[in-house]
């Protein structure tokens, strides 16, 4: 067995790398591609056996971060760091990470277990220690019994499961995964999202994980670092990205919210008090550190933070119901609304009652949870 192969062999799942101060870290990584910057200064993080996610738009740097991790590119300025080792020269194949493309990219010739097994023979394991890592990990995604079976007499969510299988058994320090579930339906994908998890979890490996969309993020992730234009603007754990969000930008990328027009009523040691109507609504102060009291902001609403009430009620504003769309375990429904920054509000709501108790046409109030939202001048 060569010296990379008996590494891997050194380092069993479960076990806590030696340096605790990250298993993966970028430390102020530049990238850029003639005149643009893919990466500016980009510095965080990942523990041993977390599962941290890149999310952002499309041309955020997000996978720029997760290539220069494989060593498929380098970086122009700044360090990277894996098992404590500096990694910005060494060889995609040195450095012992296992990764999973979007298209997957099995070997059409190969069967199953050929695929599986290539990692460990380029790396001179012995045919009897190839047999055995590639059934037991076979039997890990559950394929025992499809290894003589080729790419194209699998599912997609069979072939997912090779390329899964194939990164792993070759006992990765990282396992880097690039946006692996986009061509799936939504069934199997959200089944494929449970078991990667559940795998990941079992195996103790640190993951990197790239996806643009913001449920598998806020589903599958410890740890969720908000990307645009290069650079970080939030990392957290999905409730605080989603509950806390620290800008704008993140407030409007991480899943649906109402903008209302408010202004800054109080502010009480961290917290600060938005007036939106008769509405009263505290909210963290750390946004609006530099805003004077009486000025106007914008309060961020999640949908299911907002409460149809009677327009006869008190509530902090008021609209027509626009259009409920039915979704099984909830009601969304749309309000036209001149407080809302976008002319219209989303309010999200369970059981069908909604429908029949508030027609299409009707007049209704909107009351909002207190405690929940965040404002930005």
């Amino acid at each position: 067995m060569n010296k990379a192969a008996d590494r891997g062999a050194k380092a069993p799942h479960g076990s806590i790398a030696p340096h605790a101060e990250g298993a993966v870290r970028f430390d102020a990584v530049t990238k850029r591609f003639g005149e643009t910057t893919a990466l500016d200064g980009v510095s965080v993080s990942i523990r041993q056996g977390e599962f941290m996610t890149l999310l952002g738009p499309s041309g955020c740097g997000k996978t720029t971060l997760l290539n220069l991790a494989a060593g498929f590119l380098g970086p122009d300025s700044g360090e990277i760091l894996i098992a404590g080792e500096r990694m910005n020269d060494v060889p995609t194949y040195q450095r012992e990470i296992g990764m999973m493309f979007q298209n997957y990219a099995l070997f059409p010739h190969m069967n199953v277990a050929g695929n599986v097994a290539y990692g460990l023979k380029v790396r001179g394991v012995s045919r009897q220690e190839r047999d055995r890592r590639v059934e037991a990990v076979l039997a890990l995604v559950r394929l025992t019994g499809f290894e003589d079976r080729t790419p194209r007499q699998l599912s997609g969510g069979q072939q997912q499961r090779v390329a899964l299988a194939r990164a792993l058994v070759i006992n990765p320090t990282v396992l880097l995964l690039d946006e692996p579930f986009s061509a799936l339906d939504k069934n199997l994908r959200a089944s494929m999202q449970v078991e990667l998890r559940e795998i990941q979890r079992k195996l103790n490996v640190t993951t990197i994980f790239v996806t643009h969309d913001q449920s598998e993020a806020l589903s599958l992730s410890d740890r969720v670092a908000v990307m645009s234009e290069g650079r970080i603007r939030q990392l957290g754990t999905p409730e605080q990205i989603y509950r806390q969000p620290c800008d704008r930008f993140v407030a409007s990328f991480v899943g649906d919210s109402n903008v209302l027009r408010g202004r800054l009523h109080s502010i009480d040691g961290t917290s600060a008090v938005i007036a939106v109507g008769i509405a009263r609504v505290k909210v963290p102060r750390e946004p609006l550190k530099d805003v004077a009291v009486s000025a106007a902001v914008d309060l961020f609403a999640r949908p299911e933070h907002l409460v149809l009430t009677e327009a006869t009620q008190p509530c902090a504003t008021s609209g027509t119901i626009a259009a409920h769309v039915y979704q099984g375990g909830y009601v969304d429904t749309y309000i036209g609304c001149s407080d809302s920054l976008r002319d219209r509000l989303l309010v999200r709501s369970g059981g069908h009652e909604t429908m029949a108790r508030w027609p299409i046409g009707s007049l209704v109030g909107i009351s909002i949870v207190t405690g929940e939202g965040v404002a930005f001048a």
